[in-house]
């Protein structure tokens, strides 16, 4: 499976870069989202981008057990789920926000609809 995570986030790169990826429980996901976002809750993927090394861009963390479950309940391979938060992941880290703006949305998920089907896998906004 490391692997996959490695192809994942190469194909969300622009540029050359190093990005740790941590898989997490749901206790450690809450905490990290609430200590950083104050969100108590935990939530699929955290970026922590780093500013002081341009080859060093950041961390992801993702939270196995909300994966799993978002997974489930939208009727998605587990791996296509997966892909897409690394990849979701990566663009935050490299300044890609969904949260700006509609504009800013859209421009970001657009980019994840691109590399996802480069890297094989189905529209994962679309509705199934």
């Amino acid at each position: 499976m490391r692997a996959d995570f490695v192809r994942w986030a190469r194909a969300a790169l622009q540029g050359g870069g190093q990005v740790t990826i941590r898989l997490v429980d749901s206790d450690e996901g809450q905490e990290l989202n609430r200590d950083y976002r104050g969100k108590d809750y935990a939530t699929n993927v955290l970026s922590f981008p780093y500013e002081t090394e341009p080859r060093l861009m950041g961390d992801l963390v993702i939270c196995h057990a909300v994966v799993a479950r978002e997974a489930a309940e939208q009727g998605k391979p587990l791996a296509a789920h997966y892909a897409h938060l690394v990849v979701h992941g990566m663009l935050h880290l490299q300044g890609y926000d969904h949260e700006t703006g509609e504009e800013d949305a859209a421009e970001m998920e657009n980019e994840e609809r691109r590399i996802m089907a480069t890297l094989g896998y189905p529209d994962p906004y679309r509705e199934l």
